[in-house]
């Protein structure tokens, strides 16, 4: 689950990490009482999830009342664009629903600092770099150099040693190096403590008084949420119905605006029907992951995939304890519930799949073995490209 800047703040605040004063409003009523406890000059910052915000327009500086009023209600009228759809300049995935007006800083620094974790090895990874920012991302490409990382042992933890050598190798120094160490300390603790897949300053501003986190960024693992009751699931986290929907039962799905409704069992299984279907020169209406604790939801997927508008839909399995037999057998109750108004291709592998090859051809559809030969036939019924 991705939070929210301002929860994101929350979280650095009470963990010790320094922010700039804020407060968040839901409509235009709500902008003076923020003023007072901001001040002026102050930022404009839409909440929404989507990245680039600063390029995007989403964040804006305000020096004056006249102008705070002016951003934020620029801000609450964009429309949003769905999933798929060619956004507008600006525009973000959804309606803004929530504004962020926060004190504006004397910034002489940017930092960039994070801790998420690093799959080889099975350790957390701090990354940080002197140049912070919103070009980052491109820095990363042209200096990766400048990215400075230092692993941590979750089960021994993060070391005062290895915070003094990472801040030295950052190049920072004096108050800064100080104030930088125990940025590193504290949201390494958010980290392990919310179950975080990435907990990110970007930037950590350095201003006369010190430091201060100018933005924050925290992605908390989906399996840990029955610790992290603190959260939950809501709408305007999510570009379309379908994913929040999705989200709620547990399903694996993106949004797409190509033909072809991808449902397959296996997250590996569905990146590579996905990549074959691309190499046919067909296009995917959506991803949809109904594999491992899921098999059994066959007939909900089937219809997020109807509400689609695709041209097809795509079944690809391979069931070893998420037997194909019962696969096939909620796909074939799916299609008598829904009465599907295009065609299914279908191509069940695994567990059982004698009983789910007469299951799938007594429902009148084709069973095919071959993989490759599911997509081409997909593709085909869809068009290509």
């Amino acid at each position: 689950m991705k939070l929210f800047e301002y929860q994101a703040k929350t979280i650095f605040a009470e963990a010790g990490i320094p922010v700039p004063v804020f407060s968040v409003i839901e409509n235009i009523d709500g902008l003076d009482k923020a003023l007072e406890v901001s001040g002026l000059p102050c930022a404009v910052k839409a909440q929404v999830l989507s990245g680039g915000r600063g390029k995007a327009g989403l964040i804006k500086i305000a020096k004056t009342a006249e102008e705070a009023r002016s951003a934020v209600k620029e801000l609450f009228a964009l429309p949003g664009t769905a999933a798929g759809a060619s956004k507008d300049r600006g525009s973000p995935p959804v309606k803004v629903l929530r504004i962020l007006i926060g004190k504006d800083v004397d910034i002489q620094k940017e930092i960039y600092l994070s801790v998420t974790a690093e799959p080889v090895s099975g350790r957390a990874v701090i990354m940080g770099c002197a140049e912070g920012g919103v070009d980052i991302e491109e820095l990363s490409v042209k200096s990766p150099e400048k990215i400075i990382r230092e692993y941590v042992d979750l089960n021994t933890g993060l070391q005062p040693f290895q915070i003094n050598d990472f801040i030295w190798r950052m190049g920072l120094r004096g108050d800064t190096f100080k104030n930088t160490g125990k940025v590193v300390a504290a949201l390494y603790n958010v980290f392990v403590k919310y179950d975080a897949e990435l907990a990110e300053i970007n930037p950590l501003f350095v201003t006369p008084d010190g430091v201060c986190a100018g933005d924050g960024k925290m992605i908390i693992d989906d399996n840990s949420m029955f610790r992290q009751t603190a959260f939950e699931l809501t709408r305007d986290r999510f570009d379309s119905d379908m994913e929040f929907e999705a989200a709620l039962e547990g399903i694996p799905y993106l949004q797409f605006d190509g033909n072809i409704s991808l449902m397959c069992a296996g997250a590996g299984l569905t990146n590579t029907v996905f990549d074959l279907i691309n190499y046919e020169g067909g296009s995917v209406a959506n991803y949809l992951e109904f594999g491992g604790p899921n098999y059994r939801k066959a007939g909900r997927a089937m219809e997020l995939c109807l509400r689609n508008k695709s041209k097809v839909i795509l079944i690809v399995t391979f069931g070893t304890i998420a037997r194909a037999d019962v696969m096939a057998e909620d796909i074939v109750k799916a299609i008598e519930e829904f009465k599907p108004d295009r065609p299914i291709i279908a191509c069940i592998r695994g567990t059982g799949e004698e009983e789910a090859m007469a299951a799938l051809k007594k429902a009148g559809l084709d069973y095919l073995t071959d993989t490759e030969e599911a997509v081409r036939k997909a593709v085909a019924i869809a068009g290509a490209k």
